[in-house]
Parts: C-alpha cells; sequence; structure tokens
C-alpha cells in the first residue's frame, strides 16, 4: 500500500506531472491555431466551444507541433527538461540538436508525444480537480445541491451524497494514476526518441578512448620526467653531502647537476601541464626532450648522481624520427632512473644504442642490488616498466626486460620505418 501511495503521489510522479503541465502549456498555442480553423468549420465559437470543437482543435494542432519540432533548439531544450523533471539517467540522452533525418524524425515523435500527452493531462488537471472537491463538498454545503444553481437532481439523493466523498476521492486517484502512467511512458521513450544513435555511442566512445590515451600518456611523462629528476636529485644531494668535508669539487659538480636537473625538469613539466591547460601559446611550453639533444645531458647528470654509465652509441641520434628519438629518451631515461633508485652505491650501468636493420635498439644492464636479493622477482612490476613497454607498443616494437645471473637487462626495439 505504501508503495501504492508513493508511486502515485511521491515526488518523483509530482515532477513528471510538471513536465506533463509543461507540455500541456507548449500545446496551447497549437491549439488554439486549431480552433480557428475548426471553430468556422462547425459554427462555434472558435476558442470555447463544445468538446468536440476542443478535441477536433488538439487534433488539429499536434501536426503543427509536429512541423514545429524539426527546428534545431527541440531537442536540446526536450532533454534539458526531460533531466530536471523526469530522472532518467543523463547518459541515456543525447546532447545538441538533431542532425540526421533519422534523429529529427525520432525528435517530431517525441516532441508530439509530450504536448499530446501533456495536453491531456493538463486538461484533465484542470477539470478533475475542482468537481472532486464539488463532490466532497457536496453532503456538508446544502446550497451546493440547490437547483438554482443548476445542479442536476440526482445530487440531491440520500445515495448520491453518501456517495458522492468517495467518488471524489476516486476522481482525484485516478487523475494521480494518469499522471504515473503518462509520466512513465515519457521517461520509458524519451532514450529511444531522444537518445543517441549508434553512431554517437560510438563517436562517444572513441572520444573516451582518446581522453583517456592522453591522460595516459601525459602520466607516461610525468612518471619518467618528474621521477627521474627526483630520483637523480636525491642521489646528487646525498653524494654532496657525504664529501662536504673533503671534496668541494665534486659538491660543486653535484649542486650545478641539481640545478641543471631540476631546471630541465621544471621546462618539461611546464609541457606537460601545457597539453593539460590545452594551453594555446606553444612558446609557453617546452619541447619534448629527445636522443639528439638531450642525451648528453641525461648522462652526465646521472652520473653526477654516482651512478657510472658506459654509454655506446652507435646511431647518429639526428637521423632518427622524431618521434623515435623522443620515445627512445624517455626510454633511457626510465632505465637510468631504475638502476639509480634500485642498485647500490656506486653502482654501473651499460646502455647501448645501435641501429639492427630496420630497429632502433636500446639495451640497458645493470648488476642486481646486493642488499635487495628479492629484486630478481620484479619482473614486469612498477609503473615505469609499464610505461617502457607501453611506449615500445604505441611504436609498433617490444620491450623486455628481467633478471638473469645476477644482472637486470632492458631490451628495447623500436622500428624505424613508418614513423614521422
Amino acid at each position: 500500500m505504501k508503495a501504492l501511495a508513493a508511486a502515485l503521489f511521491g515526488r518523483r510522479t509530482r515532477r513528471r506531472w510538471i513536465h506533463l503541465i509543461l507540455g500541456g502549456a507548449l500545446s496551447m498555442p497549437y491549439v488554439f491555431v486549431g480552433s480557428v480553423i475548426v471553430g468556422p468549420l462547425l459554427g462555434e465559437n472558435r476558442f470555447f466551444g463544445s468538446l468536440t470543437s476542443q478535441l477536433a482543435s488538439f487534433a488539429v494542432g499536434l501536426p503543427l507541433a509536429a512541423i514545429t519540432a524539426l527546428f534545431p533548439l527541440t531537442r536540446p531544450m526536450s532533454v534539458a527538461a526531460v533531466r530536471a523533471l523526469c530522472d532518467v539517467p543523463d547518459d541515456s540522452l543525447a546532447e545538441g540538436p538533431a542532425r540526421t533525418r533519422a534523429e529529427r524524425g525520432r525528435t517530431v515523435a517525441w516532441f508530439t508525444l509530450h504536448l499530446g500527452l501533456g495536453g491531456i493531462i493538463s486538461g484533465m488537471s484542470l477539470a478533475l480537480p475542482p468537481f472532486a472537491c464539488f463532490l466532497i463538498a457536496l453532503p456538508f454545503v446544502p446550497s451546493l445541491r440547490d437547483p438554482g444553481t443548476g445542479a442536476p437532481e440526482v445530487f440531491g439523493e440520500p445515495w448520491m451524497l453518501a456517495l458522492a466523498p468517495f467518488l471524489g476521492l476516486a476522481a482525484l486517484t485516478a487523475l494521480a494514476a494518469c499522471v504515473a502512467v503518462a509520466g512513465g511512458l515519457l521517461a520509458r521513450r524519451a532514450p529511444g526518441l531522444l537518445g543517441p544513435t549508434p553512431a554517437d555511442r560510438l563517436a562517444a566512445a572513441e572520444q573516451r578512448a582518446a581522453d583517456l590515451a592522453v591522460r595516459n600518456r601525459l602520466a607516461r611523462e610525468l612518471h619518467d620526467s618528474v621521477g627521474h629528476a627526483l630520483s637523480a636529485v636525491t642521489l646528487q644531494a646525498s653524494a654532496a653531502r657525504r664529501v662536504l668535508d673533503h671534496d668541494p669539487e665534486f659538491v660543486r659538480e653535484a649542486l650545478a647537476a641539481i640545478e641543471d636537473t631540476t631546471r630541465r625538469t621544471v621546462g618539461e613539466l611546464d609541457a606537460v601541464l601545457g597539453v593539460l591547460r590545452e594551453a594555446d601559446d606553444a612558446r609557453s611550453t617546452a619541447p619534448a626532450p629527445t636522443l639528439a639533444a638531450d642525451l648528453e645531458g641525461l648522462l652526465r647528470r646521472t652520473r653526477a648522481g654516482g651512478l657510472r654509465v658506459d654509454a655506446t652509441v652507435g646511431v647518429d641520434p639526428a637521423a632518427l624520427p622524431a618521434l623515435v628519438s623522443r620515445e627512445a629518451y624517455r626510454i633511457v631515461q626510465e632505465a637510468l632512473s631504475n638502476a639509480l633508485r634500485h642498485g647500490d652505491e656506486g653502482t654501473s650501468l651499460t646502455l647501448r644504442i645501435a641501429e639492427d636493420g630496420a630497429d632502433l635498439t636500446v639495451t640497458a644492464e645493470n648488476p642486481l642490488p646486493r642488499r635487495s636479493p628479492g629484486a630478481t622477482s620484479r619482473p614486469g612490476g612498477g609503473h615505469g616498466l609499464r610505461g617502457i613497454a607501453d611506449r615500445a607498443r604505441l611504436l609498433g616494437g617490444t620491450a623486455v626486460a628481467g633478471a638473469a645471473d645476477g644482472t637486470w637487462r632492458l631490451d628495447v626495439r623500436l622500428p624505424l620505418k613508418g614513423q614521422p
């Protein structure tokens, strides 16, 4: 019983009733135009004729409403009203005006259905509540039964006086039931008539995938650039602190490396945040680092942090495709960061960059830390290794990382052909 009362008189039904009344209000201009056409044909008052004349005017006005529903703003207006009043999920409704013929046809169907049901419910809302109140008050107000007021004689019968209040309540309940049914019908039909087409859903899914890809790329850039910088700066500062009293020259080099690392990282961070802000001024962002322009500086700053790097570059970095050069730089940067973070103090790393047929190969090897025997269980773990694998896969290459014979080895192959 409580559920039935909530369905008939609950908040959702009341909001949908407002939506129906709005449809009735929108239908009035069309009904007036219809009455101008129907009234003279029936020889009646053009605005306040018989019930037949009013129904005929309503029937003539609905096709006129269907024609005006072809205007572009009809669907956005209808969607806004449905979202506000019908408790329909937002993602089931389309955005913007109808573009295709099928979308315009569904919008016309929705607008006509909304105004048709809204006009009927509005008429019932105007007529039934006063009549129900009259019936409820009939046994208690004798003047309402006076034949001089035009009331039918049956209203003075005892059985009618006994039933009148119940009939009035039944009329109000019937109105509530009609509102609930009509509102529920509109709510169920809204996603089909105002919702996105399969093409719209596909376009939205592609847009979400593109946005997710951009977010993942930005996350990789932040992890690689900022993560490497923090690791390098931490180790450089630690090394400088240990030799502060007896090797001032090394301290100066370490501080210079820290300054250079932080300056470059701020520039890279600004570039990444510029993408997030969708900045229009390209001059406000720093260019992405590449092997050709930035590898030497990366190796110098890393060595200043205490990591011994034996680098062999068997290819001209300036001749590499720009995209390969950028991604290879990030891969080398992450390999150095891993060695800095997880290697022993004074550990070494062997780096080889070469061209092997149609591929660029990047190989990094460093001894496993003696203090972390469990490090051999890290293959495939960590955000950095996943980022390396993602970068290689996006270029059509491969990345393999793992431990063998006390050595951690990273082997990456990046195709050179077909890259911009």
